[in-house]
């Protein structure tokens, strides 16, 4: 784990890019420099060829992300934590191409759960929690909780997780679909780095591809749904990958994907 200075640590293990929220004594809470470094590294990590999956993570076993540093709001931080692209803590409001995966250490509550929230996988530790306590605290969950909840829960158990501010374990968010899976207390990271490393094997272009016709259909109607499914099948069947995908399964060899050069996005 991150032993320097820097609020967000970068490791590159392959092919997929490891983000540590590294202030573990306050928990992994944002403030605005935390905001920066995510809003930094996702921008440019976006078109960073190289790197095919984003893994999520905070230092130490205690706390994934505690949300906003209530000292640093206190001290007038709130509209630079806010502010940056692509929202709270540089995520929370981004469109990013790439699978983010949340390796979930230790307690995600508040802003933490609602970055959990912003993730395409979450793995979590068996001893992480999940909440947003906002209202015990005379605020609002307004990163993105109220918003994503209720369409990645049945409306009376987001309602229960908003209006008593009470948190989960993490199998009840397994049991809940809020999480992928649960490991050891010592093993998030390596699990979300076997997971990142199964879909960083596979054709970058369809990926990218699949990630944006899901998120979008789960937004719209089916016929909507239809044509941005049609549209992106349209452009990746059409791709050097599509043909070498075919070649590689009939040679018997692994693939060699060169999908990274190609955009479907203003197709779409």
């Amino acid at each position: 784990m991150p032993v320097s200075d820097h609020a967000v640590e970068r490791e590159r293990r392959g092919s997929v890019e490891i983000l540590t929220i590294n202030r573990p004594d306050q928990r992994n809470a944002i403030d605005g420099a935390v905001s920066r470094g995510i809003a930094a590294a996702l921008d440019e990590l976006a078109t960073d060829d190289e790197v095919a999956v984003v893994i999520l993570t905070g230092a130490g076993d205690r706390a994934f992300c505690a949300g906003m540093d209530l000292k640093a709001f206190a001290a007038g931080e709130m509209p630079e934590t806010s502010s940056v692209p692509g929202g709270f803590a540089g995520i929370t409001r981004r469109s990013f191409p790439k699978p983010l995966i949340a390796a979930v250490n230790g307690a995600a509550v508040a802003g933490g759960f609602e970055i959990v929230l912003s993730c395409d996988l979450a793995v979590a530790a068996d001893h992480a929690t999940f909440g947003i306590p906002e209202v015990t605290r005379g605020l609002l969950a307004a990163a993105g909780g109220l918003v994503r909840l209720p369409k990645r829960l049945p409306l009376a158990v987001a309602l229960e997780l908003a209006l008593t501010g009470a948190p989960i374990d993490a199998e009840r968010a397994h049991a809940l679909g809020l999480v992928n899976r649960v490991v050891p207390r010592d093993q998030a990271l390596e699990a979300a780095l076997g997971l990142a490393e199964v879909i960083a094997a596979n054709a970058p272009l369809s990926v990218r591809a699949s990630k944006a016709v899901l998120r979008a259909a789960a937004d719209t109607d089916e016929a909507s749904g239809w044509r941005i499914n049609d549209d992106a099948a349209a452009v990746v069947s059409r791709s050097p990958d599509a043909r070498e995908g075919a070649l590689a399964f009939a040679q018997k060899r692994p693939p060699v994907w060169t999908g990274h050069r190609f955009s479907f996005g203003a197709q779409m």
